[in-house]
């Protein structure tokens, strides 16, 4: 499939970025743009990367690209009923905050589901299982920020959590 992406004849999903990306150990954003090196970056809406999913939900990437630093600010819309599926562990030392602006999000980790309304905000470490969905019948607008520790994952351990 990474071909068929590399060669323009496949659109990845987002989750499928995702899983790409914690595969090499890196963010969605760092595989769609270039690092940038000025001290202040402004990034206006239409030099934001955009990454539409067919299932329904759109992920916004609001921070630049910076040598040597892991963290990715993004907001993400999740239409009425979309599920946007379960993301993979990313490397032990990774951390992830949600920040709920509009609607209602099914934020499970591990298997266990909290419910967010707007307003509410959550933190989790990034190696865990954890999937977003919309169960409800308004948009979910959500801001997610995640900075990833730098060891490449490549396997889960026995058990399903880091030892």
């Amino acid at each position: 499939m990474v071909s068929e992406v590399e060669r323009g004849a496949k659109t990845p999903s987002v989750l499928v970025l995702d899983r790409l990306a914690t595969a090499l150990g890196t963010s969605i954003a760092r595989l769609l743009d270039e690092p940038v090196r000025p001290d202040v970056v402004v990034l206006a809406g239409d030099q934001q990367q955009v990454v539409r999913d067919p299932a329904g939900w759109e992920r916004r990437i609001l921070s630049p690209v910076l040598p040597d630093i892991e963290f990715e600010f993004m907001r993400t819309t999740l239409e009425p009923g979309v599920d946007a599926g379960e993301f993979s562990p990313h490397a032990p030392g990774s951390h992830e905050y949600v920040a709920v602006e509009q609607g209602c999000l099914r934020l499970t980790i591990d298997g266990v589901t909290h419910q967010l309304r707007a307003g509410d905000a959550a933190y989790f470490p990034g190696n865990r299982l954890h999937a977003f969905a919309n169960g409800s019948a308004e948009t979910c607008v959500y801001y997610l920020a995640m900075t990833l520790a730098s060891a490449v994952r490549t396997h889960r351990p026995p058990g399903g959590h880091d030892a």
